[in-house]
């Protein structure tokens, strides 16, 4: 119960996160970078009864409907919470703090947080295999049905809606709507990699128990041992394998220089680790 409680605070905290940039600079700016909220904003001055607040929230309950009619209970539940938390918290700050203007008369400056305050909070969601829905209802769907690349039908998509800015509101929201998707394609990625990021070593010595003791003891982490070689004088060796995270990296390191100061150190960085404390697990 406990990780499921930090689990659905993060997914709150990220939804949020989402919903703030949506609403604050992309709605008032019409900054339409793909997905559901793009749509909205497109459509919102060919429906002028309803915000596009509530055209999210429309859209995206009639999306979470199709995806249980399909799915069932096989549909995500995290996505399904926080897709209605982002509808839900959208349209209500568009009755709690209404806008009739951009906040600032510099677009640039609320394009950097209508892209980055949106892609930080999918990244956390994508991390904890979560999403606030809308076009990854649609994905699920076609996965299920076609054989189609799903990730360019996304994208594609993504550039329909983001260019036809220009046609709805002007070639200026266009232009920054085009800079706003390429821009969030490349920092949802380079957010998640950070935020999983990991440092893996491999470390070739002759000092192997005394490292091995402090990985295990002092760091609280696993490694593998192997026999080794040396290529030139032909002395046996020990190579260990571990990971671990950023600050136990910068110990290890100090610590492995100091008992062993001929020993062989890589570092290498990954944001893909399977096992036991770490991804999957």
């Amino acid at each position: 119960m406990k990780a499921k409680f930090k689990e659905y605070s993060l997914i709150t905290f990220a939804t949020l996160m989402v919903s703030v940039g949506v609403y604050f600079f992309k709605f008032p700016n019409h900054f339409s970078t793909g997905g559901v909220t793009g749509i909205s904003i497109l459509l919102a001055p060919f429906i002028p009864a309803l915000s596009p607040g509530a055209l999210v929230f429309i859209i995206n309950m009639g999306l979470l409907l199709v995806g249980f009619l399909i799915f069932g209970r096989g549909f995500g539940l995290k996505t399904a919470y926080a897709s209605t938390l982002m509808s839900v918290s959208t349209w209500a700050l568009e009755k709690i703090l209404p806008l009739e203007q951009p906040l600032t008369d510099e677009p640039l400056l609320e394009l950097m947080f209508a892209v980055t305050l949106p892609a930080i909070g999918s990244a956390l969601l994508f991390n904890v295999n979560a999403s606030t829905g809308g076009t990854d209802v649609v994905a699920m769907i076609l996965k299920k049905y076609t054989n189609l690349n799903i990730g360019h039908a996304l994208f594609c998509s993504d550039v329909l809606i983001t260019v036809s800015t220009c046609f709805v509101f002007g070639i200026k929201a266009g232009l920054y709507s085009i800079l706003g998707l390429l821009m969030k394609s490349m920092l949802v990625d380079s957010v998640i990699e950070n935020i999983n990021l990991c440092k893996y070593f491999t470390i070739v010595t002759v000092k192997a128990d005394e490292i091995i003791d402090y990985i295990t003891h002092e760091l609280h982490r696993g490694a593998t041992v192997q026999d080794g070689e040396g290529a030139f004088h032909h002395e046996p060796k020990k190579v260990i394998l571990t990971v671990l995270n950023r600050t136990q990296a910068v110990h290890l390191r100090q610590f492995a220089r100091k008992v062993d100061p001929h020993a062989f150190i890589m570092i290498t960085n990954s944001s893909e680790i399977i096992g036991k404390g770490f991804r999957g697990q």
